[in-house]
């Protein structure tokens, strides 16, 4: 970047940093941060010569383009090739944390469900969410697969390919960045669907301290607090927070805390260093899973302290009396007091050097320990999973056969050192471990390479081609116990080593119509190796290595359009296709046999994705906002095998809809905040979140209800400046407004025989326990914070 843009920025920052060590009561503060802001986005435009067009606007996004991207982020990305943000050639959206910041913002799913292509539900227990881009991860009922996921640009997804979105507070995060589509060629491996990188709030913008506490129904309270400060040549930002609740449902109360801090400093005019901390650590009470027919009795589980005097439809474990064999008897949630206690500690660092004004080398390093306590059912699990990432990559920005071009190219490396266990449970409680019944020792490793070009091909028509390679070892032992009644136990030990090679190219063409339009066209592709624990159990339905399992892959179109008409609408609209290869799935092996894990042959995933935010002139500080998605998924060759007994039978799924995937997803608010005059920052909206129902089996037998909630909120957010009452502000959030009892979260339920060998019916599958979860009645929040 030239020197005078680095003097403006750093001017800029200077003076709003003088006003006041904090939200200074000066009014020339509001005036100052406005004209940052406008330089900003001028220096945005000088910055990016290959990536848009000197008319480009702002890419469109379902909500206002985050503020924060700027002089702060000059010292932190400088020229590198930005991971998540405004990425060409690919649908993105980037939310805001204006849209979330004067709510309760309990889990990430009150973020995320603002942008396009996102699906949410519950997750496994308390603040865990289950978050789908275009139908990825609709199988897995906690945590988050075939999307990579990140914090400030570094990876918070191991190398298994897995991520928790209960990790940290959602009141840390100033911005969040969700690409969709197949993303291999940037995000490498699981990047089947696109990425989400949550960026915490820079000091810059906090410039001393905010100190925050929600409170709501069922035992919830939120105390949070964030310090920061930010200069031209440094920027920090710490955060942490205390989070408990004892939930609607029965025994599902939690106790959590957090830590999350990112500090950069300039070395010098050419080195930037940043370092990255997260901590998390939380004790999560459970409840079981129910049947459908448990969730119509009593959805909450109440009652159910005794399986003796439980309630009807209380959900219960099996558990072995003695922990090794024999009599089992069954237990309540409370009774075998159900849990998780997680911990997760990130430590990572980030260089940066520019080689030259144009060229600008780039070296991160990440530390990443998963330590788990999860007795969440009759086999308890505990292992701990430390991963480490390095990356380095060099971007130039400049000219390759005399247009205008961003060149890119980046090594990366992944280790996951995994060491778990698994027990039978006994009756006393979440300390009742017994005999050991699986232990997995080994790793996982990735090392690829990737390429990018950005070029320029006239004015308005950009041109992007990407490639990645990517070569992955999995290397575990998996030693099995059995302890048969009145005989010697027995050992089994089964050796997994596994080799995959992926390349996953991509190519997209950016064409700026006008000033007001934008197209893009994008061919993408994308993998994601096996998981290490299916690769237990051969496709005989036997204990050994599943060298038949392989890489799941998919290759996608997308078509989309980006409008935007002044400050008073803008538009999103994408189309896409995509075709699967070797999606993986779980199917019985025969009869008497294990389940394992195969590939389905064949499936398409297509889709509209749409974002509209109107701001009327005639209402000054009125908006409506809202998104839709509508997922099409179908398998188009796979022969599903089912047993029951003596009887196996095998069944054509051609045609059938993909278990999991909601088809149509939707937000809509509408509100006002008052722009100016004495009650300026007063506001509030009303919101409407719409689920369509979908099938929860491979038949299309059962469906899960859809829903539409409602949500309403007032708040009062004052402008700075504007005397000691401008550095408090409040809210009052009243959600599902209707008190509406809907399923908040469903595994996959596997269909079943019935003796006969036919297919049983949605009545025997509505009676399959360890599925539903309930979703949150209606629920009162209330928050204060203040500014120092």
């Amino acid at each position: 970047m030239p020197s005078f843009q680095y003097l403006a920025a750093a001017s800029l920052a200077a003076l709003a940093a003088s006003s006041a060590s904090a939200q200074s009561t000066d009014p020339r503060r509001a005036e100052l941060l406005r004209q940052r802001d406008a330089i900003d986005a001028e220096l945005r435009k000088l910055d990016a010569p290959a990536s848009a067009p000197a008319a480009t606007p702002t890419p469109v996004a379902s909500t206002p383009i985050d503020t924060q991207a700027a002089p702060g982020d000059i010292i932190v990305t400088g020229r590198a090739l930005t991971l998540t943000t405004q990425v060409t050639g690919q649908t993105d959206t980037t939310i805001s944390d204006r849209d979330v910041r004067n709510t309760p913002a309990r889990t990430i799913a009150d973020i995320v469900k603002l942008s396009p292509g996102v699906t949410v539900i519950g997750g496994n227990g308390p603040r865990d969410v289950g978050v789908s881009i275009r139908g990825s991860n609709a199988r897995n009922s906690f945590g988050a697969r075939n999307i990579q996921v990140f914090e400030d640009d570094f990876p918070v997804t191991q190398p298994d390919g897995l991520a928790r979105f209960d990790l940290t507070d959602p009141h840390a995060y100033g911005a969040v960045d969700v690409v969709r589509g197949p993303s291999s060629a940037r995000y490498g491996n699981y990047a089947i669907e696109g990425a989400i990188n949550f960026r915490t709030r820079r000091g810059r913008d906090i410039q001393g301290a905010e100190l925050g506490l929600d409170a709501g129904s069922y035992g919830y309270l939120n105390a949070y607090a964030t310090i920061g400060h930010g200069n031209a040549d440094q920027d920090y930002a710490l955060f942490g927070s205390f989070v408990r609740a004892n939930g609607a449902t029965g025994h599902t109360g939690y106790e959590t805390g957090t830590i999350n801090a990112l500090a950069t400093v300039a070395l010098s005019d050419r080195d930037r260093l940043t370092g990255k901390l997260i901590y998390n650590e939380g004790e999560f009470r459970l409840s079981t899973r129910l049947s459908f027919n448990q969730f119509a009795a009593n959805p909450y589980q109440q009652g159910c302290e005794q399986a003796a005097t439980a309630a009807p439809g209380c959900g219960t474990i099996s558990v072995l009396v003695n922990g090794i064999n024999g009599t089992r008897i069954a237990q309540t949630a409370t009774e075998g007091d159900l849990a998780r206690n997680d911990r997760r500690t990130i430590v990572g660092a980030r260089w940066e050097h520019d080689l030259s004004s144009a060229t600008t080398w780039r070296t991160q390093a990440l530390f990443d320990s998963r330590v788990v306590n999860q007795p969440t059912g009759a086999t308890p699990f505990k292992g701990t999973l430390d991963s480490y990432a390095i990356s380095s990559d060099v971007t130039n920005r400049g000219r390759l056969f005399g247009m205008d071009a961003v060149s890119f190219v980046g090594l990366f490396y992944g280790y996951l050192d995994n060491q778990s266990f698994s027990f039978n449970k006994t009756p006393a409680g979440r300390n009742g471990i017994g005999a050991p019944t699986q232990t997995v020792f080994g790793d996982v490793r990735n090392l690829g390479i990737r390429a990018r070009e950005e070029l320029r091909l006239t004015p308005t028509l950009t041109f992007v081609a990407g490639i990645g390679a990517e070569r992955s070892i999995i290397n575990m032992r998996q030693t099995a116990y059995t302890y048969p009644v009145g005989a010697s136990p027995t050992m089994t030990v089964v050796p997994a080593l596994r080799h995959f090679g992926n390349v996953a190219p991509e190519a997209s063409l950016v064409w700026q119509v006008d000033p007001a339009l934008r197209l893009h066209a994008r061919v993408g592709t994308a993998y994601g190796i096996p998981q290490a624990g299916q690769l237990f159990v051969t496709p005989a339905g036997v204990p050994g290595d599943n060298v038949a399992l392989k890489t799941q892959k998919n290759t996608g179109v997308d078509l989309g359009a980006e409008l935007r008409l002044g400050r008073t609408l803008t538009a999103e609209l994408t189309g896409y296709y995509e075709w699967f290869r070797n999606e993986q799935v779980s199917q019985s092996a025969g009869v008497n046999l294990l389940s394992f894990t195969t590939n389905v042959p064949r499936s398409i995933h297509r889709g509209v994705e749409l974002a509209v935010e109107w701001r009327p002139d005639l209402v000054e500080g009125g908006y409506v906002r809202g998104n839709y998605s509508y997922n099409d998924q179908r398998y188009t060759q796979y022969l599903e095998r089912l047993t029951s007994g003596a009887v196996s039978a095998v069944f054509d799924r051609d045609g059938n809809r993909i278990p999991g995937v909601i088809p149509t997803f939707a937000n809509l608010r509408t509100g006002y905040d008052r722009p100016a005059g004495p009650l300026a920052g007063l506001g509030g909206f009303a919101e409407v979140t719409w689920r369509s129902r979908y099938w929860i089996d491979n038949a299309n037998s059962l469906r899960v209800p859809g829903y539409a909630l409602v949500n309403l909120n007032l708040h009062y957010d004052p402008p700075a400046g504007a005397g000691w009452w401008s550095r408090l502000s409040f809210y009052a959030s009243l959600e599902n407004l209707t008190d509406k009892t809907y399923v908040g979260s469903a595994s996959i339920i596997a269909n079943s025989l019935a003796a006969n060998g036919t297919l049983n019916s949605p009545t025997v599958l509505r009676g399959v326990t360890g599925s539903v979860y309930a979703g949150q009645p209606r629920t009162i929040y209330a928050g204060i914070k203040g500014r120092f």
